[in-house]
């Protein structure tokens, strides 16, 4: 009989095998659900019921990430872009909205930061915002800028009651530890994040089992003024140097010491050296109560690490199917989702990647095995001139599975076809996992060409249903809120509509951000899988609350939360058209005396 190691081996190399065989290979027919290929000037689509509005200028929300383009360096630096944080720093049940300022370049070619804003939600609970938002950035002091930023990662890192805020970009980290007074101290040298390389996006998650969160940090190219080679577009003009042109960077890992200071276990933890790294995402893909590691790299293979538990992690993203595209070739990858889409209870992943590419669905076959499943799922239809970024997945017509929103936008001056700017991609989810891309009204946020880079899904203003934030680079910052109809044609007609529940998870025994934390949403038409995970999307922080939609027609019949520590908990008291916040059994006497059911976390 084959142990279990030798058979994952074998499976791994079979794999392997099938990518190269697969080289040039076309599939003679395409499924129904696809349409012919969709420009990034939007010329055809497929109209669709959803509804979104730019709502940013009416709230107050003023943020512009610069990226120092003015001053022609046309440095590869200045291509990454800016991502957007969303989390409730002051627990008032509203959630706020961070973005990181980005950067500028002097005459003598020394490089410096730009101010972070943050704006506070001054909505209630009640789905109506109450107000505009209000920038908060200097009287909250997080908008100290000592270097060229690009991404934010929100988690509680202490484990206080209170989400802490770090801060990535050229030059080093900061980290934000929220003091619960409506300020942030900034600890990154006393808790002994020293990183100094080139650092993109950042992810939170407990690696080792300990109850305290560590921190994935990754990292780019070796890009300096001392290292900035000249290249050309086509047509002879100077251009921003591809990522080919330079060695990537050895990402780093930090192990917490439960203190509130950081260890770098880089080494211990066994990561790779050398990879381009811009989307992190740290999640149980393999459904072991553990958390793995997904990393888009920029043109050379992603990386998969798996853990074992005590925070080992083995690098398996090429015998698992998730480091190469259908032809066994990597890709300039970017953004990256996580989401049971075809609603088997196993999670996929989603990647966003460079033009003349194909944007990845990789499909969980169980075992930690995949299949790049974009073209039986319909995701090839929307073409291959996208330059893809930011990316989350979520339920945002409450039809009970999860669709798809991509920020798009050129990393060169002048592309050889179209424009910088490009438009955003909204894929519906028809069911089962396949998808058609949504074409919405001429006024709507995603009939609007933009250079984005950062995107975020959460509650804004607490209505149920799923907003979307957008980061553009030297243009205002899109909050784009969802107004689709809860009654229309893919809710079956139904005269109730499509309703909606809510989930935060608070942890005790597992960290307190329940990062790594489960929830199988159980309903008469089936169940629906979520996960709270870290990082994601591309230099961006999601809401981490969960977000349900239920069918019209289909009732709700309870919830079981698959904690990282078990054991498994079912709330009882979930409530349609409600936010829950779900606390973790057990201990609770350690970090806090609250018991499981609604209320302030």
């Amino acid at each position: 009989m084959i142990d279990s190691a030798a058979a994952r081996f074998f499976a791994s190399w079979l794999v392997v095998l099938a990518c190269f065989y697969c080289i040039g290979c076309r599939p003679q027919q395409l499924p129904s659900t696809t349409q012919a290929p969709i420009s990034s000037d939007g010329k055809s689509g497929q109209p669709t019921h959803f509804q979104f509005r730019d709502a940013a200028k009416e709230l107050g929300v003023s943020a512009i990430y610069h990226n120092g383009r003015e001053s022609q360096n046309y440095a590869i630096l200045e291509s990454l872009g800016g991502g957007v944080g969303l989390f409730d720093y002051d627990l008032d049940g509203s959630i706020d909205v961070f973005f990181p300022g980005g950067g500028a370049f002097t005459a003598s070619k020394t490089i410096e930061g730009r101010k972070s804003t943050f704006f506070r939600n001054q909505g209630e609970s009640s789905g109506r915002l109450k107000g505009k938002f209000v920038e908060i950035g200097e009287l909250a002091r997080v908008a100290q800028a000592p270097f060229y930023s690009h991404g934010c990662a929100a988690a509680d890192f202490d484990n206080d009651g209170f989400t802490d805020l770090l801060l990535t970009g050229y030059g080093g980290l900061q980290l934000f530890k929220n003091q619960g007074d409506g300020t942030f101290q900034e600890v990154h040298t006393s808790a002994g994040l020293l990183d100094n390389a080139w650092s993109s996006s950042a992810g939170w998650g407990d690696l080792n089992g300990d109850g305290s969160l560590d921190l994935y940090v990754a990292h780019y190219v070796n890009w300096s003024f001392e290292h900035d080679p000249i290249c050309n577009a086509d047509g002879g003009r100077r251009d921003v140097c591809p990522p080919r042109a330079f060695d990537g960077l050895t990402d780093i890992v930090y192990f917490s010491n439960g203190d509130g200071t950081f260890r770098d276990a880089t080494q211990a933890a066994g990561l790779k050296p050398e990879g381009k790294g811009l989307g992190v995402l740290l999640a149980d893909v393999d459904l072991d109560r553990d958390l793995d590691i997904y990393v888009a790299n920029d043109t050379t293979e992603n990386f998969l690490y798996l853990n074992d538990g005590s925070g080992r992690l083995e690098e398996s993203a090429l015998q698992s199917g998730v480091a190469v595209d259908q032809e066994g070739m990597p890709n300039g990858s970017m953004g990256v989702a996580i989401a049971d889409f075809d609603g088997d209870g196993l999670p996929d992943i989603w990647v966003t990647n460079f033009e003349k590419e194909t944007f990845a669905l990789y499909r969980n076959e169980g075992d930690a095995q995949f299949i790049h499943a974009s073209r039986e799922s319909g995701v090839t239809a929307i073409g291959s001139l996208f330059v893809g970024f930011g990316t989350a997945a979520g339920d945002l017509d409450l039809d009970g599975d999860e669709d798809i929103v991509v920020a798009n936008g050129h990393v060169i001056y002048f592309p050889s076809q179209g424009t910088d700017r490009q438009l955003p991609i909204l894929l519906e989810n028809l069911s089962k996992g396949e998808f058609r891309r949504a074409l919405l009204s001429p006024d709507s946020y995603f009939s609007t060409p933009h250079l984005a880079r950062g995107l975020a899904l959460g509650d804004i203003d607490n209505d149920g249903d799923l907003d979307v934030v957008v980061a553009h680079t030297n243009e205002p910052a899109a909050v784009v809120l969802n107004e689709t109809p809860r009654h229309h044609a893919s809710s079956h007609q139904h005269a109730d509509g499509n309703h909606w529940v809510s989930l935060q998870l608070v942890g005790t025994r597992c960290n307190r951000s329940a990062i790594g934390a489960r929830v199988v949403l159980h309903t008469t038409r089936g169940d629906q899988t979520r996960q709270v995970s870290g990082g994601g999307s591309y230099l961006s922080q999601g809401d981490s609350r969960m977000v349900f939609g239920i069918p019209a027609g289909a009732t709700l019949t309870g919830a079981t939360v698959i904690w990282p520590t078990g054991p498994d908990q079912v709330p009882t008291d979930l409530q349609v058209d409600h936010m829950t916040v779900v606390v973790e059994q057990g201990l609770s006497a350690v970090r806090g005396t609250e018991s499981a059911g609604s209320g302030k976390p």
